[in-house]
């Protein structure tokens, strides 16, 4: 999708790839630049992390975190790493931006605004718009 590689633990790579990623998904981990956990910088969005992201387009920022597919829960703003956002966004730093086809056709930019690895960030499910 991009030029950019995306970060990506070996810990979370092992466990993405076992749950049968989109081919989408799949694409952007076996280019990912694959480091030890604990070499992984805190600006980078990891399973399990709150994530402030714009999607470009709408100009509507976002806190989620992302989880794995069993963890999700729209309610409480924890996003699949399966769905579009979470896929489109899981190895990003602070900073970056990416192109990501969504299922109703469009593509979206997305860019990451800010990190929290200790997933006690914004309130779940925020929206602001710019």
């Amino acid at each position: 999708m991009q030029d950019t590689n995306i970060v990506v633990s070996d810990i979370d790579f092992v466990r993405l790839m076992a749950i049968q990623p989109s081919p989408a998904l799949r694409a952007e981990l076996e280019r990912a630049i694959v480091i030890p956990t604990e070499s992984i910088r805190t600006d980078v969005v990891t399973m399990n992390s709150r994530v402030h992201y714009r999607d470009e387009k709408t100009g509507v920022d976002r806190d989620v975190k992302i989880v794995f597919p069993e963890d999700a829960d729209i309610a409480q703003g924890k996003v699949s790493v399966l769905a579009p956002v979470g896929a489109a966004l899981i190895g990003l730093s602070v900073g970056q931006s990416i192109d990501w086809d969504f299922p109703d056709g469009t593509v979206r930019c997305l860019t990451v605004i800010a990190v929290d690895q200790s997933g006690s960030g914004n309130a779940p499910g925020g929206t602001r718009q710019h």
